[in-house]
């Protein structure tokens, strides 16, 4: 059983990588953020990240023209990174809320018909 419950663990944990690009989008599809803000949110989502995973993630999205930032006075510190998604970024969240039906939509055929 040991081994079945690691394997299960990896593929959650390679299923979560791949939502978080998704989660980024969605997030800042309502509001700007910050990273330690973003990782708040993920973190209350029950989607475990830590901030060596999402800064490379939001250079690549920045880089891609899914993102934009600027920086904010902060009262408590240093001015913090403020992210934005562009108008490239919320189309690209609009393709990947089709793929996602599609993929609930087929993962709920095979599971309801094998």
């Amino acid at each position: 059983m040991e081994i079945i419950t690691t394997n299960a663990d990896n593929i959650k944990s390679q299923m979560r990588k791949g939502f978080l690009e998704y989660c980024i989008l969605s997030i800042l599809a309502k509001k700007d953020a910050y990273p330690s803000s973003l990782i708040t949110e993920l973190k209350n989502a029950n989607m475990i990240v830590v901030e060596g995973t999402l800064y490379p993630l939001l250079i690549r999205e920045k880089n891609q023209g899914l993102l934009t930032y600027r920086w904010e006075e902060s009262t408590q510190g240093p001015p913090r990174k403020y992210y934005s998604i562009t108008p490239k970024g919320l189309e690209t969240l609009n393709e990947l809320d089709s793929a996602w039906k599609e993929l609930v939509e087929t993962i709920t055929f095979i599971r309801n018909n094998g």
